[in-house]
């Protein structure tokens, strides 16, 4: 099983990055994805999910409108465009392969697990 999670960097308020997470095929073809993160002295947090076949998304309200999730299933990749980036965004992003076809916000719905990309957003 292999995810990993890369895109994080340094970026100013206002800025942008993008995520990416790239999933063996065995483990995610059928499954839905998503991102969370976790900040310094905070629990981990979802942020958006999507399903097997990318037509459902869904978001946590303090990054509707701002991050996009997708998914490119013929290169078993999963993207997080992040735009309009705040202080507040600064954490550690995972990426994972949901149990089931359509991903929720749940973290106990995810199965396999990737090593974090570090956001960090400077004011």
């Amino acid at each position: 099983v292999q995810l990993q999670a890369s895109g994080g960097g340094l970026v100013q308020a206002g800025g942008f990055l993008r995520l990416s997470c790239a999933a063996s095929r065995r483990t995610s073809s059928n499954n839905g994805m998503g991102w969370f993160r976790q900040a310094p002295g905070k629990e981990r947090e979802f942020v958006a999910a999507i399903s097997w076949n990318g037509y459902y998304t869904s978001y946590a309200d303090s990054v509707k409108g701002r991050f996009t999730i997708s998914r490119d299933r013929g290169k078993d990749t999963m993207y997080l465009q992040m735009n309009s980036l705040t202080p507040e965004d600064t954490a550690l992003y995972y990426c994972a392969v949901s149990r089931q076809a359509v991903a929720g916000p749940g973290a106990d719905g995810y199965r396999y697990w990737g090593r974090g990309t570090l956001v960090t957003v400077s004011s």
